[in-house]
């Protein structure tokens, strides 16, 4: 009788024990159909939300030829910004920081030099080997006028090194290596300027003075600005945010350079493509409202001339600890390196973000790929810079062949050379990798600072 219920027993603790797998296996399958059902609605309206004919909606107007090439200061521009700002109040965007509409005007400047004299230790010096940055109309200074007298030297990279200098809260004298005569001329395009921007003079030489004396008059214009900017506030963490960019600046129009008739250079997939798809992103999120944190989709100005939208953008952030992630988007119009499917993130290494991008993308046929260009310092060139440079995770998704690309810069980039297939699926791409930044439960590591100096 004993032996009799000691078999009953096991055979209860055997048959409990079956049971409890099965309904663990149950519930666990209740648990991933319960997950992948909301999934697949969000799919389904991802789809819905994100076609191919708003995306050709929106980069047919911003890459037209009534934009003529949407030069920074000219009519075009402000057609663009109207544009955008017509699309905010469609989608029912709010304004930044309780604005009256969209627009961030701000003021930059442009100086143009009447007369030049520069003396070194007693010789006059050629003004053709001088730049000079500066929005004031007279230049009197010497070496007892308190400008620092610093040097670009010829293994330094020179725009790197001279942005440093004009960013500056310190007047500079910078004589740059005579190594880099070739590029000297370039440093002219870091006009306009901006309000807080100090004088900097740089002179290609190679041997600092022991005494020098500088004079100029200038004639210096001031000109208006402004980005376009809207808001969808956080539902749980509205003090932090997750930042959408594309800058709709281009080009213009270029007689002078004129291909095949064409002087219109439209810039379809540089960066009406970016702005396209920040649009386009701003309808979505608005739509789902289940954006944890505060959403800015932000349209820079002045990108082609030195990035000015962005930098008087980031100025506006007292704590730039206080943005989680930037999602800037750049040239997304073309096919990758990779073929369909697949984009590039650029610094990659420097924070966790594509990481997480990656990760979000898991099961789907996308790919997120590093930066392939790293000789060509993409993540320094693009409006994610100036942010990052705050340690911001500011990452730039772009799918332009670098090496190859054959209408970068050129009147040939019109809107009859994109994917618009492609494009969508990237923007739908870019829309799922970044749920878990956006929803709040993920928050990529900050780029060490240290690193970008």
């Amino acid at each position: 009788m004993k032996d009799h219920n000691k078999l009953k027993s096991e055979d209860f603790n055997f048959f409990f024990e079956i049971a409890v797998k099965y309904i663990k296996i149950f519930n666990e399958m209740k648990l991933l159909f319960l997950l992948c059902l909301p999934i697949g609605l969000v799919a389904q309206k991802m789809d819905a939300l994100i076609t191919k004919s708003e995306t050709e909606r929106i980069e047919n107007y911003l890459s037209s030829n009534e934009m003529g090439g949407r030069k920074t200061f000219s009519p075009g521009i402000e057609l663009a910004s109207k544009f955008i700002s017509d699309e905010f109040k469609k989608i029912k965007l709010e304004t930044w920081d309780h604005a009256k509409n969209y627009s961030q005007r701000f003021n930059m400047y442009t100086s143009k030099v009447n007369s030049l004299e520069v003396n070194f230790d007693g010789m006059t010096f050629d003004p053709k080997k001088v730049c000079i940055v500066s929005k004031e109309s007279k230049i009197q200074i010497d070496q007892s006028s308190g400008y620092q007298l610093v040097k670009i030297n010829k293994e330094d990279n020179l725009f790197r090194t001279a942005y440093r200098f004009l960013s500056s809260e310190k007047p500079s004298i910078v004589l740059v290596d005579e190594s880099f005569s070739a590029n000297f001329d370039r440093l002219k395009f870091q006009n306009p300027m901006s309000e807080n921007q100090v004088n900097v003079i740089f002179i290609l030489a190679n041997e600092l003075p022991k005494s020098y004396s500088i004079s100029g008059n200038l004639t210096v214009e001031k000109l208006a600005l402004g980005n376009v900017l809207g808001v969808i506030p956080g539902i749980s963490k509205p003090n932090e945010y997750v930042i959408f960019s594309g800058h709709y600046d281009h080009l213009g129009i270029m007689s002078q350079k004129a291909i095949a008739g064409d002087s219109i250079y439209n810039g379809a997939n540089d960066d009406a493509a970016g702005t396209t798809a920040m649009i386009m992103l701003a309808k979505y999120y608005k739509k789902m409202k289940n954006n944890a944190r505060t959403l800015v989709f932000v349209a820079f100005t002045a990108e082609e001339i030195g990035g000015y939208g962005s930098q008087y953008f980031s100025k506006q952030f007292k704590n730039p600890n206080d943005i989680v992630a930037m999602f800037n988007l750049e040239m997304i119009g073309t096919e990758s390196k990779w073929g369909k499917n697949s984009a590039y993130i650029t610094g990659f290494e420097k924070s966790s973000m594509g990481e997480i991008l990656q990760k979000n993308l898991l099961g789907t046929t996308f790919t997120f790929y590093p930066d392939p260009y790293t000789d060509q310092n993409l993540f320094y060139r693009s409006d994610n810079a100036t942010l990052a440079k705050l340690g911001v995770p500011a990452h730039t998704i772009s799918t332009s062949k670098m090496d190859s690309e054959p209408n970068y810069h050129k009147p040939s980039d019109e809107v009859g050379t994109l994917d618009l297939d492609n494009m969508t699926a990237i923007i739908k791409a870019i829309a799922q990798s970044a749920k878990s930044i956006v929803d709040g439960s993920e928050a990529p590591t900050r780029v060490d600072t240290q690193q970008l100096k």
